[in-house]
């Protein structure tokens, strides 16, 4: 629907008078009836407030009522609604048409379902009349709840390795591979395509699951760590995993891929902190042998580096993580020069240069709000190719055998995508159709040089993941996998996008799931802030959210200001608002659910892993009366502490905490008083504490410091402390441990 819709003018003060008070009291009733009739406009304003949980986004509300109406559009919105019209208004939003035809077979279907039971079949819609259709669409919708919930099912079910993950096309096409369990391990598996062989396991890891893998040529190449350090080294393993190294043996060194080289053979570009551990340089490295070739040395501010199309260093990015620029050189034998400012709070990240190395395509919101897809030339003129005005373009893919972009991603409410190249979307469009999903639940996961042969997954809020093989020139269709067949869908729980208004007239996106068969009202509740902060949560499949709504949990995750993917202003926002506005925006939320009779208020409770962690301990340091039960996982304490123990590649990006959190010593004041661990005497809510021993982020000393600090009060404190983990628990065995240890707390104090 292109026009915007007129705003909802009755307020619910309003609703709650009687009309007499507006009327003169000897007037005929015919003009009270009149006074009170409601527009169609009225009408589907109030239909998202009801059925919808998008209380605070105007443009999300707009979304919802393009998806319901699919273009039908109303003769004159600020006309008085028909009961007919009424009637289709809620049969669409509630996606139950049978092929009516007409507002009249409207109305008759959603008579049929009891919408209008003591709705006159004469009068107009009034508020009065209106307040009753919703009442009986809500008695609809419950009839089929008996508040019973749903079996539960184990934590073990939820967590343990959920089956082969991470599928990959070998470069030729004939081979897949492949991560599944091995030793209670993820290691890699390669398998034939094409026939009934039985698949190679080419790794034999053991203590730790493999972080990532990928092919050259014949070989695949790994990445993992030692207990959660974070310091990745390269591994190959041969084709027949006969022969595993470590290319990088550098201890304390973390070697990250960059480059493929797809022309070179036996060689990649990776970058690497090997002789200054607070910045990356480039090398290649050879994967036969592991000798490493200095390509491109570090001066001391490079965040990221760019090869061109030839697999040559030519750009690079500059920043102290808040400032900087795109720099630029014509070849590896020439100076980098300063190409593109990135001023305070800009956003400049390349993606690729086209196959001339004329081009450069970036996600850029340089000079505006919001990033955009951008090409610069190599004088910096830029052009936009997508923008959207409500959110931050998240994503693109570029295909260097076709030389042009493919798509590009947003997210607002799901991920939806905007194609550049007609070909792949009709691919697109085939393997949607042919799955039967949304655009939003169908990933890309990869294909072949001459893209005739495609990995996809297929995922939603309710299914954990399927892995297919598409083979466009047969048009067939292959099930390769699914994740955690032993969850029915059935049984688990929608996650219903939300906004809301905080108290600074902010609009907050966020997510709501609701435990499956349970009536959305007075339930316990578990608010789940994110880390980062700059960062996101999206619609899809999270297996810690269904854990906690399969044990009758309403589950909350709000986006609050400093999150990602809302534009520069909404990041902004945030800056040195730490435990302040911040966290505001996460109490709104929990008061939102409050006062739209879903939340408990006697029984909501806090979890956090890293920034989610610090406004754990923050909520309850600051709303302590708010929580009943908190869990602080790998959360921050002390702010002070955590910025004197970043790890050394973070150490060039200070400057970014110290604007976007706090400088120690210019604002002493401001980081004291919003770091839990200077109030512990607040604290009053019981609290469960877990940390990864090697932690590099948030050290352990943030949960240590908090832990004693309760203790010496003599409050009880549960501690969870795993010696072979870092910022987040990897091993299968300690994320089983950790969940039921959590559910059980949780259980205790909110049930």
């Amino acid at each position: 629907m292109k026009k915007k819709w007129l705003p909802f003018v009755f307020s619910a003060a309003l609703l709650a008078m009687p009309m007499s008070a507006f009327a003169n009291e000897s007037a005929p009733a015919v003009v009270e009836t009149k006074q009170s009739r409601v527009t169609v406009a009225a009408f589907l304003e109030q239909a998202v407030t009801e059925l919808t949980y998008q209380h605070g986004s105007d443009y999300m509300r707009e979304e919802v009522l393009e998806k319901w109406l699919g273009g039908y559009n109303f003769e004159d919105e600020t006309a008085p609604v028909s009961q007919g019209e009424a009637a289709l208004i809620l049969i669409k939003a509630l996606g139950l048409e049978q092929g009516e035809q007409t507002p009249a077979d409207y109305k008759k279907s959603a008579a049929q379902l009891g919408f209008f039971e003591g709705v006159s079949s004469i009068a107009p819609i009034t508020e009065t009349e209106m307040q009753k259709l919703f009442a009986n669409v809500e008695k609809y919708q419950n009839k089929a709840i008996d508040d019973k919930g749903v079996p539960e099912i184990s934590v073990e079910d939820f967590m343990k390795n959920p089956g082969d993950v991470g599928y990959q096309l070998s470069p030729d096409g004939n081979y897949i591979s492949y991560a599944s369990a091995w030793e209670n391990r993820l290691n890699v598996f390669v398998k034939a395509m094409g026939n009934e062989s039985a698949p190679t396991r080419v790794t034999s890891t053991k203590d730790r699951d493999i972080a990532g893998f990928f092919w050259k040529d014949d070989s695949i190449l790994y990445l993992k760590d030692n207990g959660g350090d974070e310091n990745y080294h390269i591994y190959s393993s041969s084709f027949n995993g006969a022969e595993e190294k470590d290319l990088t043996p550098y201890e304390g060194v973390a070697v990250l891929p960059l480059d493929n080289l797809k022309n070179v053979k036996d060689e990649i570009l990776v970058t690497m902190n090997k002789e200054d551990a607070t910045v990356f340089d480039v090398y290649k490295l050879n994967i036969k042998t592991g000798e490493t070739h200095l390509v491109a040395k570090n001066p001391g501010s490079i965040q990221s580096w760019i090869s061109d199309s030839n697999g040559e260093i030519r750009m690079a990015v500059e920043s102290d993580g808040y400032e900087g620029n795109v720099l630029y050189r014509e070849t590896e034998k020439d100076e980098f020069k300063p190409f593109i400012t990135i001023e305070a709070g800009d956003t400049v990240s390349p993606i690729a240069f086209s196959q001339d190395n004329q081009f450069i395509y970036a996600l850029s919101d340089k000079g505006r709000d919001k990033i955009q897809l951008v090409k610069y030339d190599l004088d910096g003129k830029e052009e936009v190719i997508l923008s959207n005005p409500n959110v931050d373009i998240s994503n693109a893919l570029y295909s260097s055998s076709k030389d042009k972009l493919l798509y590009s991603a947003y997210i607002t409410d799901k991920v939806h995508y905007e194609f550049f190249d007609d070909e792949f979307e009709a691919v697109f469009n085939k393997m949607k159709d042919k799955l039967g999903v949304d655009e939003s639940e169908l990933g890309i996961n990869d294909y072949n040089k001459e893209m005739t042969k495609f990995i996809v997954s297929v995922g939603s809020d309710t299914v954990f993941g399927k892995y297919y093989y598409y083979d466009s020139e047969t048009d067939t269709v292959t099930q390769l996998a699914e994740l955690s067949p032993w969850l029915d869908e059935a049984n688990m729980a929608q996650m219903h996008s939300i906004s809301y208004k905080s108290r600074d007239g902010l609009t907050i996106h966020g997510y709501l799931t609701l435990p499956k068969n349970k009536k959305a009202e007075n339930l316990p509740m578990v608010v789940i802030p994110h880390g980062g902060p700059w960062a996101r949560d999206v619609w899809g499949f999270n297996p810690e959210v269904q854990l906690l709504a399969n044990r009758g949990y309403a589950v909350l995750q709000m986006n609050f200001r400093s999150s990602t993917g809302y534009g520069k202003e909404f990041v902004d926002a945030g800056n040195k608002q730490w435990g302040l506005k911040i966290q505001d925006d996460i109490t709104d939320g929990v008061q939102w659910a409050i006062d739209q009779g879903i939340a408990n208020p006697e029984k909501i409770g806090i979890y956090g892993a890293s920034f989610g962690g610090y406004a754990t301990l923050a909520g309850i340091t600051f709303t302590p009366d708010l929580y009943a039960a908190a869990v602080d996982y790998v959360g921050v304490s002390n702010i002070f502490t955590l910025l004197d123990t970043v790890p050394p590649y973070w150490e060039t990006m200070l400057n970014m905490f110290h604007v976007r959190v706090g400088h120690p010593e210019k604002d002493k004041e401001l980081l004291k008083s919003v770091s839990p661990v200077f109030h512990a005497d607040k604290i009053k809510t019981p609290l469960f504490v877990a940390q990864g021993a090697n932690d590099p982020r948030v050290n352990k000393q943030e949960s240590d410091q908090i832990v004693e600090a309760l203790k010496k009060r003599g409050v009880d404190v549960e501690y969870m402390v795993k010696e072979n983990e870092g910022h987040g628990f990897m091993n299968e065995e300690n994320k089983i441990e950790f969940y039921n240890a959590m559910t059980e707390f949780l259980d205790k104090h909110l049930k």
